[in-house]
């Protein structure tokens, strides 16, 4: 196991406190984790058969950007991938112990107060920005009344985006209740707990809510499972009842009644002939088609949020909201299916392994692995830097367990794309 030169793992952990508040410092003190983690490795990036199929990605991002129909902007899209594969690679020795893993998984816990006091700030005090620090090094955008106006979003400059951070981080929250360090910690992370479940309620996002519903189960373990279902069944249903078509009217206004207000307009789409164009079935119909008229290379980076208000409904949308997609319509099939499917191992390999099993922290961190990605399957939350980073952060740590765990036989070679499903 390589451990990693001492400053380097300070500079890391340093740099996921700093995520959330400023993506500047945290990138900074990153890149000095990265230089320290590419240092000493056994085996250089392109003979790691976990970076191949990311290499082979890079290679096809490339050629596709010189014939790309977006010009620049598919050069510049490429800055939201390429740095990150490297980050990927160089994070894991940061990362290669439990022990390791559980300091990361503090820091971005203690580095999201911030968010929830920002966040409640400004819903309950009219707090408003922009806060800097640092002569502009921190810089915290608060909208009084939140952004979109009535929805918290903190520190952020987007609801959604503060309510997917927020959903990523309260697994590794609960796993701190679940620690046996005396009742006084356990009660405080439980406060955090319930403050965090209430800032996402705030921010509206369907994938925070979502997330937690989905990460609270797995993260507490099966034993539990026998009360819990049930009563997440009981919360979930007014909210299934309103949202799912083809519930009969009665039943549909009794639903509406159970749900608050807020969430209630969430939950309803536009009405009217064309609505359904702006919804998201509607936007995945269209860039379904643009992945079958240019299916290799793809038509280059933000080709959706230039041609669908163009040629499919006369509204501005800056992506399909669905990650396969956005990167098959930018990039071609062959990308996502090598990105796309490293992903997808990764999760399918770490939970073979038994990680559910392990300790709570083990079983938060695979949770809110899951928990992004799942998000990036109706929006993309990637686009935010900070987010990418705890995304690739989070992938990097699962990586490390494998590799903890067992011979890395299981690695997927360069065609590890013909592994996903």
């Amino acid at each position: 196991m390589i451990k990693p030169r001492r400053i380097g793992g300070r500079a890391f952990r340093l740099g996921l406190f700093f995520l959330p508040s400023s993506a500047l410092l945290a990138a900074v003190c990153l890149l000095v984790a990265c230089i320290s983690g590419s240092r000493g490795r056994p085996e250089p990036i392109w003979r790691d058969r976990w970076c191949q199929p990311l290499l082979l990605a890079t290679a096809l991002m490339l050629i596709g950007s010189f014939q790309a129909e977006t010009g620049a902007l598919a050069w510049a899209g490429l800055a939201n991938w390429l740095p990150f594969f490297w980050a990927f690679w160089a994070f894991q020795p940061h990362l290669a112990s439990e022990t390791q893993r559980r300091d990361a998984a503090w820091m971005l816990v203690a580095g999201t107060l911030p968010v929830l006091v920002t966040g409640f700030g400004q819903m309950l005090l009219g707090w408003q920005g922009p806060w800097q620090l640092g002569g502009g090094a921190v810089i915290w955008f608060l909208s009084p009344g939140g952004e979109p106006s009535g929805r918290l979003s903190g520190l952020f400059d987007y609801a959604n985006i503060a309510g997917a951070w927020l959903g990523v981080i309260a697994p590794l929250m609960l796993a701190a209740v679940l620690r046996p360090d005396g009742w006084g910690r356990r009660v405080s992370a439980l406060v955090l707990v319930f403050a965090t479940a209430i800032a996402v309620t705030l921010t509206q996002s369907r994938n925070g809510m979502a997330g937690l519903a989905l990460a609270l189960p797995l993260v507490i373990g099966p034993m539990r499972w026998v009360w819990l279902l049930p009563l997440l069944l009981i919360l979930v249903t007014p909210l299934l009842l309103v949202g799912l078509p083809g519930v009969p009217a009665g039943l549909r206004e009794w639903a509406a009644k159970l749900v608050p207000e807020p969430i209630l307009a969430r939950l309803l789409e536009e009405k009217g002939e064309e609505a359904w164009k702006h919804t998201r079935l509607g936007q995945w119909q269209y860039a379904i088609q643009l992945v079958a008229a240019r299916p290799w290379l793809g038509w280059g980076a933000a080709a959706f949020s230039v041609m669908y208000p163009i040629y499919a409904a006369k509204r501005w949308h800056g992506h399909s909201h669905n990650l396969p997609l956005e990167l098959a319509i930018s990039h071609g099939l062959p990308v996502m299916l090598l990105i796309i499917g490293t992903v997808l191992v990764l999760l399918v390999l770490a939970l073979r392994q038994g990680m559910l099993q392990r300790a709570p922290l083990e079983r938060a961190w695979w949770s809110s692995t899951l928990v992004l990605i799942a998000m990036h399957g109706t929006d993309l939350p990637f686009f935010d830097s900070r987010l990418n980073i705890l995304g690739w952060t989070l992938l990097a740590g699962l990586c490390a367990f494998i590799r903890e765990s067992g011979p890395d036989r299981d690695a997927p070679e360069a065609s590890a794309a013909s592994a996903a499903p």
